[in-house]
Order: structure tokens, then sequence, then C-alpha cells
């Protein structure tokens, strides 16, 4: 057990080892993404064999260098935390300020929003940690339908989250501000109000990711486009309980302005898998040889 702390130590300092060398070759990913848009001509699939040890070596140095990017983006998040919580006073109408009940809360509230902030900054890196992790035991061509869709993925939950935090949110606190106005005093509470707004954009921006999946689904073969149609009224009822779900509160008015950009995701996902997926990757495979016929015995 003594050699325990000595050998974790090793790991990360072998993973901060690993990590100062990318940050001298930062565009090594770049290369690597650019070898799989080559030619498939006269090239092979190749498979990394890996033992378990390998695998949890490989998922230590990533996990690694999100901690690490995610250290530097909290440092950014920290400058800019206080105008954040500033804006979303004036959203929430706390005329007065946010109500808080802890005498740690207005540290905690700073920190909580801090991460977040980062958490959005390093989506990208998160994401590309994570196929690159999985990368080694998929085919050229799967990676390239993973990679093309990475900017994508990135785009969609920066809308999702910027939706959630410029319109949803304020909109949603509006509505429950004004409702039977002069009954109640509105002096909402700071933590609620912050995880109201967190929930919401962190929500919307995965929620946002609809059309992505729809395409990977596509193109690896799973499902067809003809069958994406043909389950719009499923999936018109599952993304009404997903938004019911992001929203923090119960009123169809608030549970509305999430499911409704949902529904227009679905439809334009339908739209994309009918263009850039109408064959997949199964469509590409080579037929199987019919066996050939048992030679009769004399």
């Amino acid at each position: 057990m003594s050699s325990l702390p000595r050998k974790i130590g090793a790991g990360s300092a072998n993973a901060l080892a690993k990590t100062a060398r990318a940050m001298r070759d930062p565009l090594k990913p770049y290369r690597a993404v650019r070898d799989i848009y080559g030619p498939d001509e006269g090239t092979e699939d190749v498979f990394e064999e890996m033992t378990l040890q390998e695998h949890l070596v490989e998922l230590r140095d990533r996990i690694m260098k999100v901690v690490i990017a995610l250290v530097l983006a909290m440092i950014v998040g920290f400058y800019f935390q206080g105008g954040i919580l500033e804006n979303i006073r004036e959203k929430a109408n706390a005329t007065e300020g946010l109500d808080v009940r802890s005498p740690t809360d207005p540290i905690t509230l700073t920190f909580k929003v801090s991460f977040y902030v980062a958490i959005a900054i390093i989506a990208p890196v998160i994401v590309y940690q994570v196929v690159a992790f999985l990368s080694p035991g998929l085919t050229r061509k799967e990676k390239r339908v993973l990679f093309t869709a990475l900017p994508f993925v990135s785009i969609l939950f920066i809308g999702g989250v910027v939706y959630g935090y410029a319109v949803a949110a304020p909109r949603a606190l509006h509505f429950l501000s004004t409702w039977n106005l002069g009954v109640y005093t509105w002096q909402p509470d700071g933590p609620e109000v912050i995880s109201f707004f967190l929930t919401l954009m962190i929500g919307l921006g995965l929620a946002f990711q609809l059309p992505v999946i729809m395409f990977i689904l596509a193109k690896i073969g799973i499902v067809t486009t003809k069958k994406l149609r043909e389950w719009r009224r499923y999936a018109i009822l599952v993304l009404c309980v997903v938004a019911a779900v992001i929203t923090p509160s119960t009123d169809p008015f608030n549970m509305a302005i999430v499911a409704i950009p949902l529904l227009i995701l679905y439809e334009f996902g339908l739209v994309i898998t009918s263009i850039f997926a109408k064959t997949s990757l199964r469509d590409k495979l080579p037929e199987m040889a019919t066996p050939a016929t048992p030679v009769e015995r004399g």
C-alpha cells in the first residue's frame, strides 16, 4: 500500500510530461485527423491492440489533459463570473439583488459559475479526448464520420448554451416573476436562480446534439432517414418528455420554450440525414461470398 501513492504520483508526472510534449507539438492532433481524410486506396485499417493496463493509462492521460484545460479555463471563467452573475440578476428581474441564505453562498456561486464557464470553453477539448480515446477501435471510415461531426458538436452545444442563457432562462424567469404580480414579493434565491440557468443551459447544450446523433446513426447504418420520418410522432412525444425534464419549472409555457427548438432540430436532422447520409457505411461493405456447395460423397 505504501507504494501506491508513489505510483499515482509517477503516473501523474508522466501524464504532465506527455501534456508538455503535446504542447510543444500542437499540430500533432491536426496531422492525425488529416491522415484520416487521406485516400483509402492502398491503406488498411490498423487496430491498436492494448492491454487493460494500457487502456487505463491512456484514459488517465486524457483525463489529465482535460483537468489541465479545465484549470486554465477556470481562470478565464473567474475573470468573467462577476459580469455573468450581474447579468443573471438582471435577467431574473431581481431588482434588489439575489437572496442568499448561507454565509458561504457568495463564494460558492462564484466558483460554480466559473466552473461551468470553463466547461463551456473546453467542451471541444472534452469531446475530442473522448473521440480520440475511442478511435483506436474504429475503422478509418468510422473515424472519418466521427471527426466530421466534431465541429458541429461544438457549434450545436454552444448554440444550445447561448439559447438557454439568452432566451430560454430569461423568458422563463420573466414569466414566473410576473405571475400574480402584487400578491408575492419576487426576491429569488441566488443558488436556485443559478441552478435554474445552468440546468437549462447544459440541458439545451446536450439536447441540441440531436441532428449530429441522427446523422451518425444514419451514416453508420443503424437507422435510415425513412425510419426517422416514420418515427416522427414518437419522436415528438419523447422530445416533449425531454423538454419537461430539462425545464426546471412545471408550467407548459416554459416547456414549450425548450420543446419547440428540439422539434425544429429533429426536422433539421431529417434534412441532414437525407442529404449527407443517403448511403451508410454498411452499404459500402463488400458483399459476403456465397458459400460453396458441399461436394457429395460417393
